[in-house]
């Protein structure tokens, strides 16, 4: 069965293939010379529709990734490293940038404000930048972004006004976010060596023991499936670039997670996983230096796609 895939990467732009990764398209207008697409975020609403951001502004799809459109001016944001919907608005939309600032727009991206986030300007790393915005499924009035490396906020009024929330957060090098609608809701953070997760809107978090649980240190993308909040999908490896990585699957929350069955020993650390509601048991998932897997039994099976890739820093698929 065909659907859309869709790669962004750093420095060759967008890639797309509307056969399942049989064939593949590299796009290049609109999309400036060398750009860095880090952030796509599927529309609500728009079963094909989807944004991609990064260094060269906001792109908008709205066939798969078959073709695409410029939204709003260049340069009227820092470069863009995550994006997020408000899922009963689609026109209000979260970017978050580096040097670390968080964005809101009101009019799908035409125009933009900036937030009022009290982010550090410096850390080990440079500039720290917001590597995750989140809009809550249930209560669009809140509002997550994670920072590396600075923690995690949160606004509970659409963005208005924020507060970090970092009490057990004893990493505060942000990879990735996500929200399990379970009950009570639990919000997943995704650090250096660790997971945390909160169940009561990140007034305190607990880690996971990621070094007694999991093959490698190095904890990168994290997913929920779509129709189980309690099943969970992470991406790791040794380091950062590493010469291995690995997907692992939790059915319950986090307690215990099981090594996936990749085909092959990946060339870097998976980097992240991408899920869509329209098909839970697929997954997307990617490692940082090009390679592409995919499973259709929520990661039981896998297939290597046989194309390779440069740098791989998001991905998405979505139906055909």
């Amino acid at each position: 069965m065909d659907y859309n895939v869709i790669l962004g990467t750093a420095g060759w732009g967008v890639w797309h293939s509307p056969d399942a990764g049989k064939s593949w398209v590299r796009h290049r207008a609109p999309f400036p010379l060398n750009s860095r697409v880090q952030a796509l975020a599927v529309l609500p609403g728009e079963p094909r529709g989807l944004l991609a951001a990064g260094d060269t502004g906001l792109f908008a799809s709205h066939d798969g990734g078959a073709s695409w459109a410029r939204v709003g001016v260049a340069g009227d944001l820092p470069t863009i490293w995550s994006l997020a919907t408000d899922p009963a608005d689609p026109r209000t939309l979260f970017a978050g940038t580096r040097p670390a600032g968080v964005y809101r727009s009101r009019d799908g991206g035409a125009h933009w404000e900036r937030l009022d986030l009290a982010v550090a300007t410096e850390c080990s790393i440079g500039k720290p930048f917001v590597t995750r915005v989140l809009v809550d499924p249930d209560d669009r009035r809140i509002v997550w972004a994670g920072v590396e490396i600075d923690g995690v906020f949160r606004s509970l009024d659409g963005g208005d006004t924020w507060a970090k929330v970092v009490r057990g957060l004893s990493d505060l090098d942000v990879h990735d976010m996500v929200i399990a609608r379970t009950s009570p809701q639990r919000v997943f953070v995704s650090t250096n060596g660790e997971i945390f997760w909160s169940a009561d809107r990140g007034e305190a978090w607990t880690p996971i023991g990621v070094k007694t649980k999991w093959p490698l240190p190095y904890a990168r993308g994290i997913a929920v499936k779509p129709d189980d909040p309690r099943v969970l999908f992470a991406g790791c490896g040794e380091t950062t670039t590493g010469e291995t990585g690995g997907v692992l699957r939790s059915s319950d929350g986090g307690q215990t997670w099981r090594s996936l069955p990749l085909p092959v020993r990946p060339n870097a650390t998976m980097w992240g996983l991408a899920t869509h509601p329209a098909d839970p048991g697929r997954i997307v998932a990617w490692s940082l230096f090009g390679e592409v897997y995919v499973s259709e039994d929520a990661g039981e099976s896998w297939r290597k796609i046989a194309r390779e890739f440069g740098e791989i820093r998001t991905a998405a698929w979505l139906p055909a």
